[in-house]
């Protein structure tokens, strides 16, 4: 009765694509969460996506997950970032309903087949011949051929606030303790890692007239290419306001007070998302810094202050709190505080997010040293397919640094490392003009059918939208407009040069200028497509020049991941190398020559060399 085929450690984001990715594969799966209404809980901002987040939750609905649906079912407010730069880094982001999220998604675990959602901590994980044991607090035991772990911050977790330090899991919840040293015995290197969240407060205590009022888009673009757009509206608005140097001569003046700089917090936390103290100390020419107020959902009081993460005492946020418009009786309902947890270190992983010495043992999210409820469910996804195609006998699915975000992040945790919880950037993506988030299912539902996440209706669906876009830009190279006086008018009011004679209209529709949709008076042929398809259109044609590029760069890219490296290679018959490189390729054995160019340590000289002894290899 509690033999399965893989067993799912935490049901937060990482946890919930895991599972739900293994047993749609047909592999009977248990789930484990120390509360069953934490499910798939946010304990920090309650919204889903953000600047590259957002290409992260299209790729997973793309291959088959579920973050995408469940958002835009509980979306509040949706805005698309990043709307005056180019469409690389447009980057959606939605604040959701907290509860009705959780509830959400916990129904969708529980009505999955092949799937088992179990209250209980697991307090030991013991390696056998084919498998593992599992005990868990009860003194109960499971058997399971494959493990994912996905721990997010409750593994041996420690709340800080001010002076006072105790074991916990975050939202109040109970940590996981004792799992840590099962691990240790397999051989797990763990590292010690912080985050941190900002006080909630109560609506009624704030002064919305003192705000600036942040509007969601009118026109909504969903998370997953399988909502229709025209059923989901935005629900409430947010507001902004500022912190001032009376906030900042606060925050400074209890400096001693803060377990950031008195040495209470060993955890290494964010740069990106760096706490209010933080922020203060690092950026002291900044006369101030945004805050945003966001309701946690529709059936409660509760604001998140977004911006004002801390771990100062509960007086000095009040103070804080107080120094700033529209919150100067705010009402705290919840402290801000820090979390410390264990996590590993993700260079033990393979690019299938299996460990390298633990076979059958997988990581996923926080618990891989990432922070962020997206990079942690892309994470679980692939963990979840890549646990359930090795019990198949297949290969692992591993995205390369061209085809995917979720590709990037994965081969910069296994190839790289972090020292600090690893936060998703379009800048780290070289090819992001490729990774856009509008064309994620294009570049990836292909491979959800394959790997059985993605119906074949479903399929067919995306098969026939793909084959509408492609007809459109074919269509187009032929479509001459001739010179008129309207036409000339709409490019001057566009600022663009007029024309006087005949032009191809892909020509205008590379003007930076002019876009596909204002050209449609001038294009009688024109067939009727939606929006998403027209974008397609206008991005692919409008974007051309820059895109062979960029797929000139992923040939010479490929390339080098096409050469591998022997599994039993010697470095240290590798005549050559510098000692650093002969260390950290031992470690690492990297697959291929292009992961062993990225990791940290192998110089271009390094790779050189092995190129070199690689040949000499063949020949040999």
């Amino acid at each position: 009765m509690n033999n399965f085929d893989i067993a799912v450690i935490g049901a937060g984001h990482a946890g919930c694509e895991a599972a739900l990715a293994a047993a749609r594969l047909g592999k009977s799966t248990v789930i484990f969460t120390i509360n069953l209404d934490a499910v798939a809980n946010m304990p920090c901002n309650p919204s889903i996506g953000g600047t590259a987040k957002g290409h992260l939750v299209r790729e997973i609905d793309a291959l088959g997950g579920e973050m995408g649906k469940c958002a835009d079912k509980n979306m509040l407010q949706s805005r698309m970032l990043n709307l005056r730069k180019g469409p690389a880094v447009h980057s959606l982001r939605a604040q959701e309903d907290r509860r009705m999220y959780q509830i959400d998604m916990k129904k969708r675990l529980e009505n999955q087949t092949n799937l088992s959602l179990r209250q209980a901590e697991v307090k030991e994980i013991e390696k056998i011949d084919d498998g593992f044991i599992l005990t868990i607090h009860t003194g109960v035991k499971f058997t399971a051929k494959a493990v994912i772990i996905a721990t997010g911050t409750y593994l041996e977790g420690r709340i800080i606030v001010g002076e006072t330090a105790y074991s916990g899991g975050p939202d109040g919840m109970f940590p996981s303790r004792g799992l840590s040293e099962s691990l240790k015995k397999m051989g797990v290197d763990l590292m010690r890692f912080k985050t941190g969240t900002p006080a909630r407060v109560h609506s009624r205590s704030l002064d919305y007239t003192e705000m600036e009022v942040q509007e969601g888009d009118e026109d909504i673009v969903p998370f997953s290419f399988e909502t229709e757009a025209e059923g989901i509206k935005n629900k409430i608005c947010c507001h902004l306001t500022y912190t001032n140097t009376e906030t900042h001569d606060i925050i400074r003046a209890n400096l001693h007070r803060s377990p950031l700089f008195n040495g209470l917090i060993d955890g290494v936390g964010p740069r990106y998302c760096p706490s209010i103290e933080d922020k203060v100390v690092r950026f002291a020419d900044k006369e101030r810094h945004q805050v945003f107020i966001e309701p946690m959902g529709l059936d409660t009081s509760e604001m998140y202050i977004q911006g004002m993460s801390s771990s100062l005492p509960e007086d000095v946020q009040l103070d804080v709190l107080h120094s700033m418009k529209g919150l100067r009786n705010a009402e705290i309902m919840r402290c801000a505080y820090a979390i410390e947890y264990d996590c590993c270190d993700p260079l033990q992983l393979r690019p299938s997010l299996e460990f390298r010495e633990v076979p059958g043992l997988y990581g996923a999210g926080q618990f891989n040293g990432t922070s962020g409820y997206e990079e942690a469910a892309a994470q679980g996804l692939m963990a979840g397919i890549n646990a359930a195609r090795k019990l198949s006998g297949l290969e692992p699915i591993v995205f390369d640094r061209s085809e995917a975000y979720i590709g990037v992040l994965i081969d910069d945790l296994v190839t790289k490392g972090t020292n600090e919880p690893y936060r998703m950037l379009t800048s780290r993506a070289e090819y992001r003009l490729l990774l856009r988030q509008d064309n994620a299912d294009l570049r990836l539902t292909p491979v959800g059918h394959e790997i059985g996440l993605i119906n074949d209706e479903r399929y067919n669906k995306f098969l026939e939208k793909k084959a509408r876009i492609e007809a459109e830009i074919s269509r187009l190279r032929g479509v001459n407009v001739p010179p008129s006086a309207e036409l000339n008018a709409l490019l001057e009011e566009k600022e663009s040069s007029a024309v006087t004679t005949g032009i191809k209209i892909t020509e205008l529709i590379r003007r930076p200028e002019v876009g596909y949709d204002e050209l449609a008076p001038f294009d009688p042929g024109r067939p009727e497509l939606c929006k998403a398809e027209r974008e397609q259109v206008e991005i692919s044609v409008k974007y051309e020049g820059y895109v062979r590029r960029q797929f000139e760069q992923v040939e010479q890219f490929k390339r080098n991941e096409k050469r591998l490296i022997p599994p039993d290679i010697d470095y240290d018959k590798v005549y050559g190398l510098r000692i650093e490189a002969r260390q950290k390729l031992s470690k690492m054995r990297p697959e291929n020559v292009g992961r062993a160019g990225r990791i940290s340590g192998v110089s271009p000289a390094d790779i050189g060399v092995l190129l070199i002894y690689l040949a000499s290899l063949d020949r040999g």
